[in-house]
């Protein structure tokens, strides 16, 4: 038996090859991998003993032979495969242990050339795995160094590789190199800035971890990663404290981070099932919020502390068992705020360590570390949604609307404050489940609807949550943020009797011209933002 070994990843390659000298199997190696165990005292015979031809083209060109490829592909029962092994006087080769150029570590360095991607991209590796695999009733075949053990295992056991063992391996290669043309295809396409959604979409992740089920005990579950530079990212995060994250705590982090990653001035996101339940942002001097009317901090250590005090009062209920995502570092002060509060997942950049100490004393807080919390995800990023049978894929909303777009409406004519207001209240709505409702006042919200198959429900909803778990005055003065226009008058009216003054929609309804009347009526403000925000 005859053993062919090509390795770039070297972990374990000489104990393996010992091991299979021992079992009385000849080892042919190839480049490096030759010149390893030559070094280490195994008798390996060099690939271009076997073709007769030398290695060529700087290493392009070494496996890519008849005398190789015929080995693996023949099929050992067909009399005819083997008569013309015998005529062409080639051998067959048993086992394939071959792992390939490291694409993806090239890639992911800083600085990288288009000329060193290129050049490692494997061909001759992939094609002897293929080739091995195709053929996987006769040649075991293997990708992943920890698949080692147990063809060694069975080869010592059994003096061979069983056919179920052989066809486990056979679909590892080929999840393997489909996960490395797919990393090859991704590379390029964004070498080319090419925006456009492909005719075939193939996509690849790396698994981070399993779960222990999903969004029910009865669903199996799993975390992978995207394969890149996730700086910002869920999946890059650190782990400090708790338990390992469910599928709902990642579903649900997720979202809160992304509208937290809407706000530069020190800002606190709470969440609870996908939907943000209390957003509260202080404005620092000199900041653009600043224009809302709110104090300005002195430092960022007291602002994300107000930022926190806005994020739980606006609703103490909901965030018992949510999810808290801030920008800025926790320091002791903003954890001894946070400790009563239960709270599942926690997210800062940066902890102080006497914060870290006193937040760990809470054995089940999921404490994560993201250092990059605040760079956006890249506009050219797809958003997937799986549907039966298929995905609707689609570019993420990466926009708010266009500053130089919007257009007020009514008699009354927003003030800076309230157009501070607006822009806040845009931004958490846009993250907010439809028909979505939100009501800000000082960069804090004060009441969100989320969900709701009618956009009154969902106004009314809100401001009643308002009053209830606020004050009665909560609403007076505040501002509303609508994802979609106003088909009615009638939420224009609720907010009315609630004492909202200004509204902000991104209009676009036949039936435009009622909600601007009955704002006119009320002496409302309402601004269009030509830009609706659907999150389904």
């Amino acid at each position: 038996m005859r053993a062919l070994i090509s390795v770039s990843d070297k972990t374990g390659i000489v104990e393996l090859a010992k091991e299979l000298e021992n079992l009385g199997i000849e080892i042919i190696s190839t480049g490096g991998t030759y010149k390893k165990l030559k070094e280490e005292g195994v008798k390996a015979i060099e690939i271009s003993e076997i073709t007769g031809f030398p290695e060529c083209l700087d290493g392009r060109v070494k496996t890519l032979h008849p005398k190789v490829h015929a080995g693996l592909l023949a099929i050992r029962s067909n009399k005819s495969h083997m008569d013309q092994l015998k005529e062409l006087s080639v051998d067959t080769i048993d086992f394939v242990f071959v792992n390939l150029y490291p694409f993806k570590q090239t890639i992911l360095k800083d600085g990288v050339t288009r000329e060193d991607a290129v050049e490692n991209i494997d061909i001759g590796g992939p094609t002897m795995l293929r080739s091995a695999a195709k053929n996987y009733q006769d040649v075991a075949v293997v990708v992943d160094p920890k698949d080692y053990d147990k063809v060694l295992s069975e080869l010592k056991d059994n003096g061979s590789v069983s056919l179920d063992t052989k066809f486990y391996l056979m679909q590892k290669v080929f999840m393997h190199t489909s996960n490395y043309d797919t990393m090859i295809c991704d590379y390029i396409r964004k070498e080319r800035n090419d925006t456009e959604l492909p005719e075939t979409l193939t996509m690849t992740f790396e698994k981070v971890q399993d779960m222990r089920y999903g969004e029910n005990p009865h669903q199996k579950a799993a975390f992978y990663r995207q394969i890149g530079k996730l700086k910002g990212s869920l999946a890059d995060a650190v782990q400090l404290n708790g338990k390992e994250l469910s599928f709902n705590n990642i579903n649900d982090t997720n979202g809160a981070l992304e509208l937290l990653k809407e706000f530069e001035d020190p800002t606190v996101v709470a969440c609870k099932h996908g939907n943000p339940c209390g957003v509260g942002s202080v404005a620092v001097d000199g900041s653009e919020s600043a224009k809302s009317g709110a104090d300005c901090a002195i430092s960022e250590e007291e602002a994300i502390l107000k930022a926190w005090d806005k994020a739980f009062e606006a609703d103490k209920v909901s965030i018992y068992g949510g999810i808290c995502v801030v920008n800025r570092k926790v320091t002791l002060e903003l954890a001894k705020a946070m400790k009563p509060v239960f709270l599942e997942v926690l997210v800062a950049p940066e902890y102080d360590k006497e914060a870290l100490e006193l937040l760990k004393e809470k054995k089940n807080l999921r404490i994560l570390q993201l250092a990059d919390i605040s760079i956006p995800q890249s506009k050219d990023a797809l958003d997937i949604k799986k549907v039966n049978g298929g995905v609707i894929v689609q570019t993420i909303d990466s926009m708010l609307y266009n500053e130089d777009e919007l257009k007020v409406v009514t008699k009354t004519k927003p003030t800076d404050a309230q157009l501070a207001d607006m822009k806040f209240g845009m931004r958490i709505v846009k993250y907010v489940k439809s028909n979505a409702i939100v009501v800000v006042k000082n960069t804090q919200s004060v009441g969100i609807g989320p969900g709701q198959v009618n956009r009154v429900w969902a106004a009314k909803q809100c401001m009643e949550h308002a009053k209830e778990l606020i004050n009665e005055d909560a609403l007076k003065g505040a501002v509303l943020a609508s994802d979609a226009f106003f088909p009615f008058a009638d939420t224009v009216e609720a907010a009315h009797e609630a004492g909202i003054t200004a509204i902000i929609q991104p209009g676009g309804s036949i039936r435009d011209q009622e909600s601007i009347d009955k704002c006119d009526e009320y002496g409302i403000a309402m601004v269009f933002t030509g830009m609706r925000h659907f999150r389904h």
